[in-house]
This record gives structure tokens, sequence and C-alpha cells, in this order.
């Protein structure tokens, strides 16, 4: 039986989302849940998140006896096989030809920002700046909308030959003492999302302007390839 299971967890205690050799990553914590209730679960995420990238709402699909179709009670059961850094919210049926990656339209990820000093409590999960143009970053995360060749908002070295993606929809906004960063997209290259947020940063602390922000998204000048801090990147919603 597939089964579709959503997910969060706290993405500054793993090495990424995907299974590593030698290393502690979701995945492999997963597995271990599952292995403890006899389950040999092979695992599809909707797609990989990096090391220190947090979810409040990852995916991912894999197969499981008949006889586990309580699956309020193999949630529950889970969970408490799990740490308390990784939580099953949701498990569902699926066709047996569902796809956690294959099958998503929209990925949809918020980065979190704020000028305020960091705490103990927060400092894994927000970045913290010196301060923001509210005005500039609204007008500059507009020019991502469409589809792009993100070939100079990718990590280099990643295994993409495809680099165009679609992203539908952009936003910035205030929430209570926190920025938010909001992108919706087809898909996404590794660490594109820390680069153009790390890229409108520089705008909004007036190091860079939208003029530069043009001129590298049309790949007409590298301009900046410093990232973000991956501890402000959420992957909030897989959209099917």
């Amino acid at each position: 039986m597939n089964i579709k299971v959503t997910l969060s967890y706290d993405g500054s205690l793993y090495k990424g989302s995907q299974k590593q050799p030698n290393e502690i990553t979701v995945e492999n914590k997963l597995i271990d849940a599952f292995k403890s209730i006899q389950i040999d679960a092979k695992i599809t995420f909707s797609g990989r998140t990096d090391k220190n990238v947090h979810a409040t709402g990852q995916v991912f699909n894999t197969h499981v006896p008949d006889f586990w179709n309580d699956f309020e009670k193999l949630k529950i059961v889970l969970n408490r096989k799990l740490p308390s850094s990784i939580r099953l919210l949701k498990i569902v049926k699926v066709e047996e030809e569902f796809n956690a990656r294959f099958w998503a339209k929209k990925r949809v990820y918020r980065y979190l920002v704020t000028t305020k000093n960091k705490t103990p409590f927060n400092a894994k999960y927000i970045t913290q700046v010196t301060k923001i143009n509210e005005e500039l970053i609204c007008d500059a995360i507009k020019y991502f909308e469409g589809i792009h060749d993100f070939e100079f908002f990718h990590k280099r070295g990643s295994d993409k030959d495809f680099l165009k993606r679609i992203i539908y929809e952009t936003k910035f906004y205030k929430y209570k003492d926190m920025y938010v960063f909001k992108f919706k997209a087809n898909s996404y290259l590794r660490s594109q999302i820390r680069l153009m947020v790390g890229f409108l940063l520089k705008i909004s602390e007036g190091s860079l302007s939208i003029e530069d922000l043009k001129a590298q998204l049309n790949k007409e000048k590298h301009i900046s390839k410093y990232p973000a801090d991956g501890h402000g990147l959420y992957l909030a919603r897989v959209i099917y």
C-alpha cells in the first residue's frame, strides 16, 4: 500500500533530508523508525532540503503492509519512534503510481529574517540582519517571477542540466517581529532560494541594485555568489 506522509522537522540537527552514509539525516531517522515496526521503507521525498534547512510541510511517499490501514495509529506509533525534531503530521493512502517528487506541481518556501537580536531559542531558526528596506525588497523580489534560467542562482557543481524554473509567486511581508520571503515555484535548483534571498538582502542594504539583479537574472553578469544563511529557510508546502 502506497502512503503519502506530510511531516515537519528541525533541519539544524541533520545533514539534510536525503539519506547519506555515516551521516545523520532526516531520511535515516525515518528509515530507522519504520524498521522498528518491521517495515523496510523506501522513502521518496518531494525534494531534498540541505543542512540547516527546516520543513513545516515536507512530503514523502513509501509503501507499507496493507494491515497498517489505521493511519492515525501508524502516525502515533512512528512519532513515538522518531526524535522530537521530526514530526509526522498526516498520512493518507494514495495511488500505487503516486510519486512524491514527480507528482508535485508546486513547492512553497519561506525564509525568515529579523532585525532584532537573536536569542538562544531562535538562533537556529531565523536570520538576523541590521536593517530592512521593505519597499525596495517588495519591488526587487517581483523580478524573480516567471520563467528564468537560474544558472547564476544555483550552487555550481550540482548535477542539474536543465536550469530553467517557473516561479509562480513571490511575496515579502512583515509578520510580528519577522520579515518573510515567500516563493512558490514548480521546483528549485540547489541553493537557489538562499542565493535569491542573499541578493535581495544586499539590495536592501544598498550594496547592490535592482539593475544588478536584472543583469544577473539575465546572465549578463555574475555579480553575487553569496547565499543567505540556511537557518532561516523552510519548505512550507508541497502542492499536488
